[in-house]
């Protein structure tokens, strides 16, 4: 067992940062830049530091009888909490019993305990001055391929962050275990993601892979290596797939959630390469000796600008995967149906709340929170016999409930910092005459509607890197329809080429659709430039003054800056 005392006298002081010849010690901003490798998400925690924030006066550990604690000295909003981060290595991958305990002089309030990339271990309303709280939690160590990598990573670490108004550890002790693994393979919809800091549920990216080792009580660890972007056949062709198909065992599981990137790719389609790859999944884990589980896709807050009604992207693959489970005997957890209820429940306005701010596919903690207690629900339901029962049976009956969201504020960046990989916003263009690039045209067009640009992007084009300043505008329009794949040749967005009229109508006309009714079609002059897809667009265009009569022969021609921003600045969509 290893065990580290946070106490006076014990084995770790508030001057113990983390470095990888030390093999253990608290996390903080400059041990992160020291080190590049606690940048990856995968391997930091699950906490990125807000760039802009770094700027300020960094926060200092210190000591009292009941163990190290953060005191913030400033911070933006009161509703915002620094996380007390404490990294070791441990000897090998495989499967841990950490036990917290937390006291403190102070009464605490709002406690998280993560483990692992921020997954959430326990949660705690309040602990009075004076009381102990003392947690199990199970964590796997296990390699991972970070995204956009093409190797795994080993690092035989665990990570413990703790959140709460006044964050302290006093006691963590660690011992390997034997036990069932349950392995998860998704996309963005369940990953690890990580959360900017100073943290706050409400603004903080969230999978609900992430917050199902909260909600089970036995000997059971989770193994998510879902990942932003991946379809039921990436995940195998990237590499991911590889990592638990190798490290499993008889009686473990698997389970897995595909569909929100399938759809965006035609071979891909719900009851052909997206049921074709489930199929093989399950037979790869039947052979093996691992039970596999099915979950249909999660819910999207997404709503029809013509009638108000609910849009459910997503019925297709919903009931591919329920037909698939039905028809294999693999018990199949249809968090479609639930969530869509939910969201339908609550209405696009309250629902956002369980999003992250501006987000329709992509929850904060709150919403993912309640995902995962779908999950288990559907498990107790679903998961009746032989080893699936047992795995139902570690589901606890009474988790701790959290309080409803509240509203708070993404973080604002300073006026004029512009971060190195991203462009500065702007509404009317500079260089007027230069030539509009798809790239920007697309950011002038979704900044018009109003939407958020999400930090998360889905790889669907390989001339898109994730780190370009664009790549959230493009994975805001993916998921809001303004950019199809009709409108991008051999598969690429050609982000630098200069954008047509045509294009660029199509960008703005779906946007406007997506927050107002488009005109009723009828026929209009353009109706001969395009096929009968796209005339109800032009047609709307050409009746709201966005398009003139005699621009017929114009359609195909490059498009301006200056032009673009006047063609924008002629609608108002908000």
């Amino acid at each position: 067992m290893i065990r580290y005392d946070f106490t006076p006298g014990g084995n770790v002081t508030p001057e113990d940062f983390y470095s990888e010849a030390r093999g253990c010690g608290f996390i903080t901003e400059q041990a992160m830049e020291r080190q590049p490798q606690l940048m990856l998400p995968e391997l930091n925690g699950g906490f990125l530091p807000v760039p802009w924030y770094r700027l300020s006066e960094p926060v200092n550990i210190e000591q009292n009888r009941c163990g190290c604690l953060i005191r913030p000295k400033t911070i933006p909003d009161e509703k915002r909490q620094f996380p007390l981060r404490f990294k070791c290595h441990v000897e090998a991958e495989g499967s841990y019993l950490v036990r917290v305990t937390l006291r403190s002089e102070e009464q605490l309030s709002d406690i998280r305990i993560f483990t692992g990339r921020r997954c959430l271990g326990a949660y705690r309303e309040t602990l009075l001055p004076g009381e102990e709280l003392s947690c199990e939690l199970y964590t796997e160590v296990c390699g991972i391929i970070p995204r956009g990598q093409e190797k795994a990573y080993h690092d035989s670490c665990i990570e413990v962050s703790v959140t709460a108004n006044q964050p302290i550890l006093s006691k963590i002790e660690i011992e390997p275990l034997q036990c069932p693994v349950l392995y998860i393979a998704g996309d963005s919809t369940v990953t690890d993601q990580s959360a900017e800091y100073p943290y706050a549920p409400e603004t903080s990216y969230a999978g609900w892979g992430q917050m199902l080792p909260s909600l089970f009580t036995g000997a059971l660890t989770v193994s998510n290596h879902s990942h932003s972007g991946l379809t039921t056949e990436s995940f195998r062709q990237e590499g991911h797939a590889a990592i638990p198909f190798e490290r499993c065992k008889p009686g473990d599981y698997m389970l897995f959630q595909f569909g929100h990137n399938d759809q965006k790719l035609m071979h891909l389609k719900a009851r052909e390469g997206y049921r074709a790859n489930l199929e093989s999944y399950i037979a790869e884990c039947r052979e093996l000796g691992v039970h596999p589980i099915l979950v249909t896709p999660v819910a999207r807050n997404t709503w029809r600008g013509s009638d108000g009604q609910y849009n459910d992207l997503l019925q297709e693959y919903a009931e591919a995967c329920l037909e698939t489970g039905s028809r294999l005997s693999v018990p199949t957890l249809d968090l479609h149906k639930l969530s869509m209820e939910f969201v339908i429940g609550l209405r696009r306005e309250n629902a956002r709340r369980y999003f992250y701010p501006s987000d329709y596919t992509h929850h904060n903690d709150f919403g993912a929170r309640k995902m995962a207690e779908m999950i288990c629900a559907e498990m107790k339901r679903t998961c009746t016999e032989g080893a699936y029962q047992w795995l139902s049976a570690q589901i606890t009956d009474a988790p701790a409930k959290w309080p409803a969201p509240s509203f708070v504020e993404p973080l604002q960046r300073p006026e004029g910092f512009v971060p190195e990989n991203e462009t500065p916003e702007w509404e009317e263009p500079e260089r007027p005459s230069e030539p509009l690039l798809r790239a920007e045209a697309l950011d002038m067009v979704v900044r018009r509607a109003g939407f958020f640009m999400t930090n998360v992007y889905n790889d669907l084009f390989t001339d898109i890197i994730g780190h370009e300043w664009y790549a959230g505008t493009v994975e805001c329009a993916l998921q809001n329809g303004i950019l199809s794949a009709d409108l991008c040749k051999d598969g690429l967005f050609h982000p630098l080429e200069p954008v047509t009229l045509l294009d660029f109508t199509v960008f703005l006309m779906r946007a406007y659709g997506s927050r107002k009714s488009l005109p009723e079609s009828c026929p209009c002059p353009y109706d001969s430039c395009v096929g009968s897809e796209l005339r109800p667009l032009l047609s709307a265009a050409w009746q709201l003054g966005v398009l003139s009569e005699d621009g017929t022969d114009r359609t195909e021609s490059t498009l301006l800056r200056g032009q673009g921003s006047e063609i924008c600045g002629k609608l108002q969509i908000m």
